[in-house]
């Protein structure tokens, strides 16, 4: 084959000698804008897996580029005050000038061909080329080309950065975060060769705009960071090699997404690679190693496939099916890792102490778990779970083990919770006439005894009106009084577990069939009218509601109020308050369902009229040394709807009317949603309300292990974590989680006790024998 790489980075030069050396037939040429052995940049960092990688792709250019790597493990913090360090990370750096010049002598060995000074206008500059590789950057002019089939999702991000160097070695991966006056900075320090460390300062918009950098030259814009951050530089003066840029040289980062990476042009196959398909945030240093992974499995997929012309776009679709997986979770990583430092400064910075502030450092891209941090290093994190554990009110003595965050005290108001662990509200629809029966007692006492510190049923409708279906609890007359009574008696004799209910009123969802029978199905008898923020039906053949009249208001605060009532003279320790989902008072909340135009339609304020009157209705007559918590729908993930900032703007009047917790779900105001799940994928809307809004929070969704809650808790993403179906599938979750994780000071029903030891054992057995 005739193959042509347009851009002499790393993506084109690996190919080429990757192509090269499995298949010598091929005519091979790397086309590059610039002079010969010149290139921009400071160091560029591969983890070890990486190196890995290019040791069986190349071992020739894997040994020489091993031997010019400088390799740490240290992650050092400078923050208010302190230094901080942790090991066992495994960076390895290297000059980005002194990896492309290996890659171009190794080329140069197996004979491909090194073009420089060309600029390509065109990939139709080589009519003669087979495949045509487009690694020409992220300003890509073949890309540009074909905008239309590749289907570019450029994002420009609002933090600037600018690119420098310094003539000082650091040991370690340093991380510096200054406060002026306007703002945060924050410099990325790493080490690439003996005697030279790259230099990246980070700031957001309004601190660069305040400070009149864009007004600024490189060489002021040198002298400012410098005074910024002198004490680490140490009287090392910072450098610039990107005197080809006008300007003081700030940038913003440009996150790149194509929908498709191949196009024929009618004579040759054109594909992406490196920056020019898809960028990564410099905050997980992994734009070079996506660019060499990329030159890797297409190489590799030639391999598999067959080296000839013929062969060329089954390869492409091949390769971009594998790489697509790997780049989106690289991708996912990087995102989180940059919106970190996006938002670093008003909701972590100046909100966190130094070891929680390094903690979610650390464990920014969620790709760093707690269980990893302890691989890594131990002695840190048992350090810093010390510190959190002595936060929480306990004190453990030299050589225990510590408690991780889930397993540590919680107090809100005059409740103390054992553990941060709350088995979530969810609907069993196994109710007659509103009443807990023997179902419900079963279920939520299992649970109870299975180690979480608070236990919640379902969602509890306050009137018959406000059910979801036939099946929903109630709390509305004397009888279902009496039976969260005998609820609350059997949870408090059964362990700690604390009791909580979760009120609300199904809205325009309500009188639905149970789910087994046809999930938000009206009612085929036996329906009820139902009434919402406006007259819009939740399905096209759903009934539809009428839009509320203020006596409705005034009868449907009178219900919570009444149900508030009982709840607290059956004993219950925790109320919550549902205004998430699409149920009736959140209808209120959203814009995609609240379309009124009098004094509870509109503004944020308008629109959260009712929800906070019922609230404050409620917290008045629900006893003071008792927590109330709210949920709230945090996206709508559906157009026109609200967004995370907006769910920020109703968790401030929440606190204000005196809520102590926000609830943080999402989704099901709007059946056309489109919400974007993954791991931990609501946890990000609990961050953000807890550090920014000053409001306790609690995780939902997609929080499935043990690993997954201490990881929250600890870097301060959530106060409490609530878990749903891992609860369903297992009752006594809170205590096997702890037992897999090696925790065997965990309080068991005496009842179980003599199974105990037994399952730590069997665990204990299955991890030494996975780790031969």
């Amino acid at each position: 084959m005739r193959i042509v790489c347009i851009g002499g980075g790393p993506a084109g030069l690996y190919l080429g000698l990757l192509m090269k050396r499995r298949h010598p037939e091929h005519s091979i040429s790397v086309v590059e804008r610039n002079k010969p052995y010149d290139t921009f940049g400071w160091g560029v960092v591969f983890s070890d897996a990486m190196m890995s990688a290019m040791r069986l792709a190349d071992p020739e250019s894997a040994a020489e580029i091993e031997d010019a790597f400088n390799h740490w493990d240290d992650i050092e913090l400078v923050f208010k005050g302190t230094r901080q360090r942790t090991t066992g990370h495994g960076f390895i750096g290297i000059g980005r000038k002194h990896l492309l010049n290996i890659l171009q002598r190794r080329c140069e060995a197996l004979g491909v061909e090194l073009v420089f000074e060309r600029e390509v206008e065109s990939d139709l500059d080589f009519p003669d080329a087979d495949l045509i590789v487009a690694c020409d950057g992220v300003n890509s002019r073949i890309r540009s080309r074909y905008a239309e089939q590749f289907k570019p999702d450029m994002v420009i991000r609002p933090n600037r950065f600018i690119w420098l160097g310094t003539k000082k070695a650091f040991d370690a991966f340093t991380f510096d975060f200054q406060k002026t006056e306007h703002g945060w900075f924050q410099a990325h320090i790493y080490k690439f060769d003996a005697e030279t460390s790259t230099f990246i300062v980070e700031t957001t918009e309004d601190a660069y705009n305040a400070h009149g950098l864009g007004e600024l030259d490189q060489q002021g814009s040198i002298e400012f960071c410098e005074k910024i951050f002198a004490e680490t530089l140490d009287g090392a003066k910072l450098l610039t090699n990107a005197r080809h840029l006008r300007g003081s040289a700030w940038l913003n980062f440009s996150r790149l997404i194509c929908g498709r990476w191949s196009v024929f042009n009618g004579k040759s196959h054109v594909v992406l690679m490196g920056d020019a398909a898809h960028t990564a945030h410099f905050a997980i240093g992994s734009g070079t190693k996506l660019a060499l992974d990329d030159a890797i499995e297409l190489a590799n997929q030639f391999d598999r496939h067959g080296h000839g012309r013929d062969k060329i776009e089954t390869v492409l679709e091949a390769y971009e099916e594998v790489r697509r997986v790997d780049v989106a979770r690289i991708q996912n990583a990087a995102r989180n890792a940059m919106e970190w430092f996006e938002v670093v400064g008003r909701r972590y910075a100046d909100t966190l102490e130094p070891p929680q502030f390094f903690y979610s450092m650390l464990t920014r891209s969620q790709r760093i778990s707690h269980e990893n941090l302890r691989l890594r290093d131990r002695t840190w994190l048992e350090g810093f779970e010390r510190w959190f554990a002595a936060r929480s009110g306990i004190a453990v003595k030299d050589g225990e083990r510590v408690p991780p965050p889930m397993l540590t005290p919680h107090r809100v108001r005059g409740l103390s919770l054992a553990n941060r662990i709350m088995v979530s509200p969810m609907a069993m629809y196994s109710a007659e006439d509103g009443l807990i029966n023997d179902f419900h007692v079963a279920h939520l006492g299992a649970r109870a005894m299975g180690g979480a510190g608070l236990v919640f049923a379902e969602m509890t409708c306050v009137s018959p009106d406000a059910r979801i279906t036939p099946g929903c609890l109630g709390l509305w007359n004397d009888a279902q009084q009496a039976q969260w009574r005998r609820l609350v008696d059997l949870v408090h004799s059964l362990g700690h577990a604390k009791v909580g209910i979760q009120l609300g009123h199904a809205g325009r969802k309500g009188a639905t069939r149970v789910p087994w029978e046809g999930i938000d199905q009206p009612l085929a008898s036996g329906d009820w009218p139902l009434m919402s923020a406006s007259a819009l039906p939740y399905l096209p053949h759903s009934q539809l509601p009428r839009a509320m009249d203020r006596s409705d208001m005034d009868r449907v605060r009178d219900d919570f109020v009444a149900a508030t009532h009982r709840a607290a003279a059956a004993g219950v320790e925790w109320l919550e308050l549902h205004c998430a989902h699409g149920y009736l008072l959140s209808s209120f909340l959203s814009p995609l369902t609240n379309r009124r135009r009098d004094e509870y339609g509109g503004s944020h304020e308008n629109r959260a009229r009712f929800p906070l009157e019922v609230f404050q209705a409620m917290r008045a007559v629900w006893p003071s040394d008792r927590p109330m918590s709210v949920r709230l729908s945090c996206h709508d993930w559906t157009e026109g709807g609200n967004v995370p900032a907006d769910a920020a703007i109703f968790a401030a009047m929440f606190k204000e009317a005196g809520a102590d917790v926000i609830d943080c779900s999402s989704g099901q105001v709007w059946k056309e949603e489109r919400p974007i799940y993954g791991r931990l994928f609501q946890t990000p809307f609990a961050d953000l309300i807890r550090n920014e809004v000053g409001i306790e929070t609690i995780a939902v969704g997609a929080i499935s292990e043990a690993d997954h809650a201490n990881s929250i808790l600890a870097a301060g993403r959530a106060d409490l974590c609530a878990i749903a179906r891992p609860h369903l599938a297992d009752s006594a979750w809170t205590l096997h989680e702890a037992a897999r994780i090696g925790i065997t000071k965990v309080e068991w029903p005496k009842q179980y006790l003599s199974a105990k030891g037994q399952y730590e054992a069997n665990l204990a057995r299955a991890a030494a024998a996975a780790a031969q």
